[in-house]
């Protein structure tokens, strides 16, 4: 049984490092709210929040449209430890990490993609 076990942890440990992953954090019209996710295809993710795919979720129920803040990292399993530690943030620490890199909070992925600046 324990062979067996380790067996499927070391599958499933490769399995993980073929995909890449991302971090994301989504906000509201207001900007008064904030969430934390992670995912293996973030456009499709943007989509699936900003059409309410998701029924009863945290981020239907605070309309949270926006995505404002992404990682993307090789590994799914380094998104998912990212996304632990990022969560355990107080909002003050959340919000520096999204002005390092966004200080306007400008929509970065939308329903259609990667948003580009229009310079």
């Amino acid at each position: 049984m324990i062979i067996s076990l380790q067996i499927i942890t070391f599958a499933e440990t490769i399995i993980s490092m073929d995909k890449q992953g991302y971090i994301y954090i989504m906000t509201n019209k207001n900007k008064t709210t904030l969430y934390i996710g992670v995912t293996n295809d973030l456009c499709r993710r943007i989509y699936e929040h900003k059409n309410h795919l998701i029924r009863n979720s945290f981020t239907e129920r605070y309309n949270l449209e926006y995505c404002i803040y992404y990682e993307e990292f090789l590994y799914f399993d380094l998104a998912i430890n990212r996304e632990k530690e990022i969560k355990k943030w107080n909002r003050k620490k959340k919000e520096l990490l999204i002005n390092s890199k966004n200080p306007q909070w400008n929509e970065l992925v939308n329903e259609n993609g990667f948003v580009r600046d229009s310079e």
